[in-house]
């Protein structure tokens, strides 16, 4: 049986891509997974998906970079999955396409990057903590980029998200270790997704990763995530390599 059976997983972002991806391998792993999204048709889909094949998943509507949304969503999760175990903030986004470079960014944009990809994060970390607390244990995954370290032009409010995201993991597994909750960060890499075509449309998706391919290595990461050193940074192209040197 699964380490992962009748696990409550709350993923952000879950309707499409790799939160979808996550989704779906988590509830075939026996976990109670509630997933967020704000377009209602496209989480009702991957809802029906994973109860099809005979797992269990939840789908609530609302938009992590709204604040008011933010305790509903935690306690929805609780009340229908049981106390979150897992936290997966998977929600991102870019800003307007075509990217631009930051002074040509409208403030409110760069804000509105902020609010969903570091605040509202920062929020549900917040909401589902007292209960891990509590309970003496939690995993809280955020789903990183390689912007947050390297500086490519007209990606500057995603990046500046992502390194604040990097830093925030970092400072709560420095402050939550001695509560048993574990923190860390995943660099996915390049994905064929629909937000990476929307940015980068002339790449070819043939040179890109799967958000299945993805999401596998991240389940593995949940499986062997007492043994990960908590606040890690782990991308997971690196991630079989990784795993090799925690066994």
């Amino acid at each position: 049986m699964s380490e992962l059976n009748e696990k409550s997983v709350l993923i952000t972002g879950g309707s499409r891509g790799l939160g979808k991806a996550l989704a779906l391998q988590l509830a075939a792993k026996g976990a109670k997974v509630a997933i967020v999204a704000r377009q209602k048709a496209e989480l009702q889909e991957v809802v029906a998906e994973i109860k099809w094949n005979g797992g269990t998943a939840f789908g609530i509507v609302a938009d992590v970079g709204d604040k008011e949304s933010i305790y509903p969503i935690a306690g929805q999760a609780a009340a229908l999955a049981g106390p979150v175990d897992v936290l997966i903030n998977n929600a991102s986004t870019l800003g307007p396409v075509p990217l631009r470079l930051l002074t040509d960014t409208d403030c409110e944009d760069f804000e509105r990057a902020l609010q969903v990809n570091i605040i509202g994060a920062f929020r549900l970390m917040k909401a589902v903590a007292g209960s891990m607390m509590l309970r003496q244990t939690g995993l809280i995954i955020n789903i990183s980029s390689d912007a947050a370290v390297e500086a490519y032009p007209t990606w500057g409010a995603y990046g500046a998200s992502k390194a604040a995201l990097d830093h925030l993991t970092r400072t709560a597994a420095a402050e939550l270790g001695e509560t048993g909750i574990r923190v860390f960060s995943v660099d996915p890499g390049e994905m064929a997704t629909r937000m990476h075509a929307e940015a980068m449309p002339d790449a070819d998706p043939s040179s890109l990763q799967s958000p299945e391919t993805v999401a596998e290595k991240i389940v593995l990461m949940i499986e062997s995530a007492n043994r990960i050193e908590n606040g890690s940074r782990l991308i997971a192209a690196n991630w079989a390599e990784s795993e090799k040197e925690i066994a």
